[in-house]
């Protein structure tokens, strides 16, 4: 009987080992390149926002652990602070932040001088929260003529309520500090100082710097913002994205505004442990802590919320255009509020409108 056949079926069972190595080394590199998909999808979102209560959306996030939670694992939340908006613009367009708080006027600006590609506004953050606060013994607006008044930057939200609102009066400005009323931009911790030196006789400031100049530093609010808009509602701060970011990275920027909710119901129902989380941000960020009843006077001229007011904004926008401080701009196109919506939606809760 022969046996010749056995060395074939030996080699038919070699070879079949090795297909079956084969196809465990395949599926090893298969799980490698999949492990390294899944490293690729780890996203960095570079966050920017203000240590002002203004910006209380962005440090109750921050400082809650809302974001990092509603961003999960795959995204790193990075964050800076910044005195005024046209700082967090040239951060934006030099690619050193993904996502900002910021005021209307210079996200209009952005959208403007990167002809309507650079920005979006995807999120409103609050309304109200910044005045027109001078020494005790001004009491209208005649009174300001050849006086110095101080806001945040050139160009800014409060900076454009300013000098509008001085025009209105009859009183002109101009960007190089003359005029009728010289304006005087500079960081708000100086007009604090400067203020209590004398050596300015007011300022239009959010909060908390509104509430710190008559607290500390003696002054009057002569003019609440709130008191020149349609029930008392006008954009402060919303929230822009670079559109590259958001084209790029649709699933994170969602994320991030999942979390701007969150923080938005959060502040509506426990504002004495938000107003304690803005404080703990802000001494953080300064390393000037501020009292709890400052804090929580600052609160009481502000409404958090998803909205950004478009209606403002295009208002806004028409002021600066008046005062030279912006060329004429077609803002068709500045709001992609789609995935604020669709968050929005599966909560229940009514869409906004850009």
């Amino acid at each position: 009987m022969s046996h010749r056949p056995r060395p074939r079926r030996r080699r038919i069972t070699r070879i079949t080992a090795l297909l079956a190595l084969s196809t465990l080394a395949l599926a090893g590199l298969g799980a490698g390149v999949a492990g390294a998909a899944t490293k690729q999808a780890q996203v960095t979102l570079r966050l920017g926002y203000f240590p002002n209560v203004t910006h209380g959306s962005a440090i109750v996030g921050v400082e809650s652990g809302i974001f990092a939670k509603k961003l999960g694992n795959n995204v790193t939340l990075k964050t800076s602070s910044f005195n005024a908006g046209p700082d967090e613009v040239q951060a934006l367009f030099s690619d050193a932040l993904d996502i900002a708080y910021i005021g209307p006027s210079p996200s209009v600006t952005a959208y403007q001088q990167s002809h309507g590609q650079a920005i979006r506004i995807i999120s409103g953050a609050a309304s109200g929260g910044a005045s027109l606060v001078v020494k005790p013994t001004i009491t209208k607006a005649a009174d300001l003529k050849g006086k110095k008044l101080a806001s945040p930057q050139l160009g800014n939200t409060q900076d454009v309520a300013l000098r509008s609102w001085l025009l209105k009066k009859g009183l002109k400005t101009t960007t190089s500090g003359g005029g009728d009323v010289s304006i005087l931009p500079q960081d708000n911790a100086t007009t604090l100082a400067s203020f209590q030196a004398g050596s300015i006789d007011g300022a239009w400031v959010p909060e908390p710097w509104a509430s710190r100049l008559v607290a500390e530093g003696g002054g009057k609010v002569l003019v609440n913002e709130a008191s020149l808009w349609p029930k008392g509602q006008f954009v402060t701060t919303q929230v822009i994205v670079r559109t590259a970011f958001l084209k790029d990275h649709p699933d994170a920027v969602k994320k991030f505004l999942a979390g701007q909710v969150a923080t938005t119901d959060y502040i509506a129902q426990n504002p004495v442990k938000a107003q304690a989380l803005v404080g703990q941000g802000i001494t953080k960020l300064t390393g000037k802590p501020l009292s709890a009843s400052l804090i929580a006077s600052s609160f009481k001229t502000l409404q958090f919320t998803n909205d950004p007011i478009s209606s403002s904004l295009r208002a806004d926008t028409k002021n600066a255009e008046q005062l030279g401080l912006l060329s004429k701009v077609d803002l068709k196109g500045i709001y992609d509020l789609k995935l604020l919506n669709q968050v929005l939606k599966a909560q229940g809760k009514p869409a906004v409108k850009g």
